[in-house]
């Protein structure tokens, strides 16, 4: 009994010993962030008020929640009913007054991210990804198709970035004349923290210069507050407006599907879905993609950094867990504003660890837009064709969306007629292609992809033009070895390695 008693006293002053130093490091954290507001000037202080009072809440939560935040036992396959089949929403058909319904819909791309990873400066959304065309002209091309087709009104918005904003700007001049009203609104700036002293690294709220390091954006669930905070959120209320359509920009799957909308607008039910996302099989390449569960009574979305170690191989099992999300959600407006409102949006944190240029550790508090689907009343996920997912995040999967793969009409991307098989050819290309420069000069032109099953390449390789490429292609040039791929060549079933040696596989 003693043991226990002392075991439980010692407990209880550990935990109040930790409470000790939680209001230590808020108060410690208030006071930094006060230094840094003072600094701003009359012009800015009203929205870095606003950013960093976002952010000490974000920084109260990360210090109050310990561990992952599921409990593994309590997470349960979704019922049946939850996450309906696309074909079913589908058969429904669509109605004839469809111009109505897209009038009630606004289209927002996640546009605060830049192109650094793949060797880009600026917004990613400004790269080139087929016949000249940007991420943002593909985007801009579809919307004004549907508002030609239908006579609608259907407006674009961007989630623009401290980073990304001043660019995107300075481009949307030369869409003036096309008929989709372009909105823009910056998400939030979040000071960088030490990994160690848990304070931020700036000093004043300067973001230029040597400053660039010290603030970051805060991940796409930071959509709901900035976009309120904006003032856009009620604007398009006004407008009659009633459901937004929000994916990522460098989704180019992610286009307007009227049989969802419509779905959303008129439920079978009579009840209408406040929050849809649309989900999609794993397979082998998508195991660490977030997953729907059912998480007491409510749709969850589970992401890999949420799960026990222990529990992780199940989470990346295929059999267990087969669908992830593509991002691609569907959001009632009057049920931002009310959530908003009430503060009543829960989104698990995620702690981003980065290391900068001169070596230091920090940390950066984010959050994901689909967390929020717990918060939302008569949530549903839908099971969408792989087509709807087509991001590019790398120059492998630019090279899909350059080739003959895909053909492009009115800026949406479709599957080629001509390939046999539905699926999307793996392909990894490697370091020497990462940065878009590069690739671009290592191809004369795009290679003919339409029988294509794997590429591996590897080292410094070039390829001539118009190169077929089927079946199963291993390319890898040694170090110091190089290999140009001729003119015309055909590879099928082959291993490419050394100076061009071509050998059966």
């Amino acid at each position: 009994f003693i043991e226990d008693f002392s075991q439980a006293m010692s407990q209880a002053g550990s935990s109040q010993f930790q409470e000790v130093i939680r209001q230590e490091l808020e108060y410690s954290m208030k006071v930094e962030l006060d230094k840094i507001l003072a600094t701003a000037h009359s012009n800015e202080i009203e929205h870095t008020k606003k950013d960093l009072e976002g952010f000490k809440k974000l920084f109260h939560r990360f210090l109050q929640e310990k561990g992952p935040s599921v409990d593994w036992g309590k997470i349960q396959r979704p019922p049946e009913d939850s996450i309906q089949p696309y074909e079913k929403i589908k058969a429904r058909g669509l109605p004839d007054n469809i111009a109505s319904v897209l009038n009630k819909l606004v289209v927002v791309k996640l546009n605060g991210g830049l192109g650094t990873s793949m060797g880009c400066k600026g917004p990613k959304s400004l790269i080139g990804v087929r016949n000249e065309n940007t991420f943002l002209d593909l985007t801009v091309q579809q919307i004004e198709h549907l508002n030609k087709s239908y006579n609608t009104d259907v407006p674009l918005v961007l989630m623009n970035s401290f980073n990304t904003d001043d660019d995107t700007k300075k481009i949307l001049q030369k869409y003036s004349h096309s008929r989709v009203k372009i909105y823009t609104f910056n998400q939030s700036r979040y000071p960088r923290i030490n990994k160690e002293t848990l304070l931020p690294i700036a000093k004043d709220v300067s973001y230029s210069g040597e400053n660039t390091e010290c603030w970051y954006p805060p991940g796409h669930g930071d959509i709901y507050a900035s976009f309120y905070n904006s003032g856009l959120l009620d604007n398009l209320i006004a407008e009659g407006k009633e459901y937004i359509f929000v994916s990522n920009i460098d989704n180019l799957g992610a286009t307007v599907d009227l049989y969802i909308l419509n779905h959303l607008m008129n439920p079978p039910n009579g009840k209408r879905c406040e929050f849809v996302m649309e989900v999609t099989n794993k397979t082998r390449a998508d195991v660490k993609g977030g997953t729907l569960t059912q998480y007491e009574n409510k749709l969850r979305l589970v992401e890999i950094a949420q799960v026990p170690k222990a529990h992780v191989d199940e989470f990346k099992s295929v059999s267990k867990f087969k669908i992830f999300n593509t991002n691609n959600l569907w959001i009632a407006l009057s049920a931002i504003k009310r959530l908003q409102e009430k503060n009543a949006i829960d989104m698990e944190i995620i702690v981003n660890p980065k290391t900068l240029d001169g070596g230091l550790n920090v940390i950066q508090l984010e959050t994901a837009v689909g967390a929020a689907i717990k918060s939302f009343e008569n949530s549903l996920g839908i099971n969408v064709p792989r087509s709807r997912f087509l991001p590019v995040k790398t120059t492998s999967d630019l090279l899909l969306v350059m080739s003959n793969l895909y053909s492009l009409n009115a800026g949406s991307l479709t599957m080629s007629e001509k390939r046999e098989f539905p699926t999307v050819p793996l392909v990894k290309l490697g370091s020497s292609f990462t940065k878009v420069q590069d690739y671009l000069r290592r191809f004369e032109s795009i290679p003919d992809m339409l029988e294509l099953d794997h590429l591996t390449v590897s080292g410094d390789v070039t390829f001539g033009k118009n190169v077929s490429l089927k079946g199963t292609v291993i390319i890898i040039a040694n170090h110091g070895d190089r290999i140009d791929i001729p003119a015309g060549a055909l590879l099928e079933n082959k291993i490419v390695s050394g100076n061009l040696r071509i050998l059966d596989h």
